[in-house]
């Protein structure tokens, strides 16, 4: 039986990946995963892989194509996933109750008991807790799992927006607004996270898929570092067109380097006096300043948006309570907890779907 609030099942589905669904990704270890824990992801990955997923989608004729770092995409809808899922659930004769609002779970007799306020109460012996987190509001997400596990004395971690877009003010603010609508390739680090991916302005401040993915790594307060030009040492590309172009102007240079929509709003601290002289003019040491201010540009976005665009919610169940190959609680017994309740987080491109 299962339990789901909504009243139609796979709202979440139907609506990622741009209504194509981004189910999985054929490169899947442990490092594409955060975890307090991270060895706990290793196991539930190994024991169903991406290939298992596969095997499932082909079994379905589900036709599907491969974007950039080895998302796989449906080619039609990510109604043919949802189709999937209720066919392998009618395989196993399953049922369903919608719009239920669970008001209250009791453990009687090595049973659960589950209220409804509004239908009925149901009692199981085993009970599998995938409410998910408290991204995308409009999917009513209300904490429901977190409630559950800290009711039978499980400890949650820290919750917050991940997968997420920054807000900016100040000085960054004024650049966003004058670059919104552009994406940029960059390479995007701060703690122990670093992507290449594209790199979206907006008004509000950074999103598209690098500013999603670092996200996961960023703490309030944090300065994250951009490279505008990760394909190479731009430091070296200036000093090659000095050598080639001298008369050229610094501006003209970065432009084909970059962009010139770019290089009339980053900030160049001390250097943007030397923008409109001439190269073989400016000294090597000021070419220098230039390639890094572009190549290390640091940046303090003010927050994320939150939970209103967060694609997923980082933190939640605490692994050391749950068993990694089962994911049954260590002392409740016949108490699950799956998927993004649960305190791990995959990168953008598929990875939380086939966690789930």
């Amino acid at each position: 039986m299962v339990l789901e609030k909504a009243a139609k099942p796979g709202r979440k589905i139907l609506m990622s990946g741009g209504g194509r669904c981004n189910f999985t990704n054929y490169n899947i270890s442990a490092d594409n995963y955060l975890c307090a824990n991270p060895h706990f992801v290793k196991s539930a990955l190994s024991k169903y892989t991406q290939w298992d997923f596969l095997s499932l989608i082909n079994k379905y004729k589900i036709k599907f194509h491969e974007r950039d770092h080895g998302q796989l995409f449906c080619d039609d809808s990510a109604k043919d996933i949802l189709n999937l899922l209720l066919a392998e659930c009618e395989l196993g004769n399953v049922n369903y109750c919608y719009q239920c609002e669970i008001s209250k779970i009791e453990r009687i007799n090595n049973q659960f008991l589950i209220v409804d306020s509004q239908l009925r109460d149901f009692a199981c012996e085993s009970l599998i807790v995938a409410t998910g987190g408290l991204s995308i509001p409009s999917m009513k997400g209300d904490g429901l799992g977190y409630r559950i596990a800290e009711q039978f004395k499980m400890p949650c971690l820290p919750r917050r927006a991940g997968l997420v877009p920054f807000t900016a003010s100040g000085e960054l603010k004024a650049v966003c607004d004058s670059l919104s609508g552009m994406a940029w390739q960059s390479e995007v680090s701060v703690n122990d996270g670093r992507f290449l991916d594209p790199l979206l302005f907006t008004h509000r401040g950074l999103s598209g898929p690098a500013a999603l993915q670092i996200s996961n790594y960023w703490l309030p307060g944090d300065a994250v570092t951009i490279d505008l030009y990760p394909q190479g040492d731009l430091y070296q590309a200036l000093l090659d067109a000095k050598a080639e172009h001298s008369q050229q102007k610094v501006r003209t240079a970065l432009g084909q380097l970059l962009s010139r929509a770019l290089i009339g709003h980053l900030p160049f601290t001390n250097n943007s006096a030397h923008l409109d002289q001439s190269i073989g003019n400016v000294k090597n040491i000021d070419l220098k300043a230039i390639a890094d201010a572009c190549q290390q540009w640091r940046v303090k976005p003010t927050a994320t948006e939150g939970y209103r665009t967060a694609e997923v919610t980082i933190g939640g169940v605490d692994t050391n309570w749950l068993s990694s190959k089962t994911m049954e609680s260590h002392t409740v017994p016949r108490l699950y907890f799956v998927g993004e309740v649960v305190d791990v987080v995959g990168w953008l491109g598929g990875y939380n779907f086939q966690w789930a």
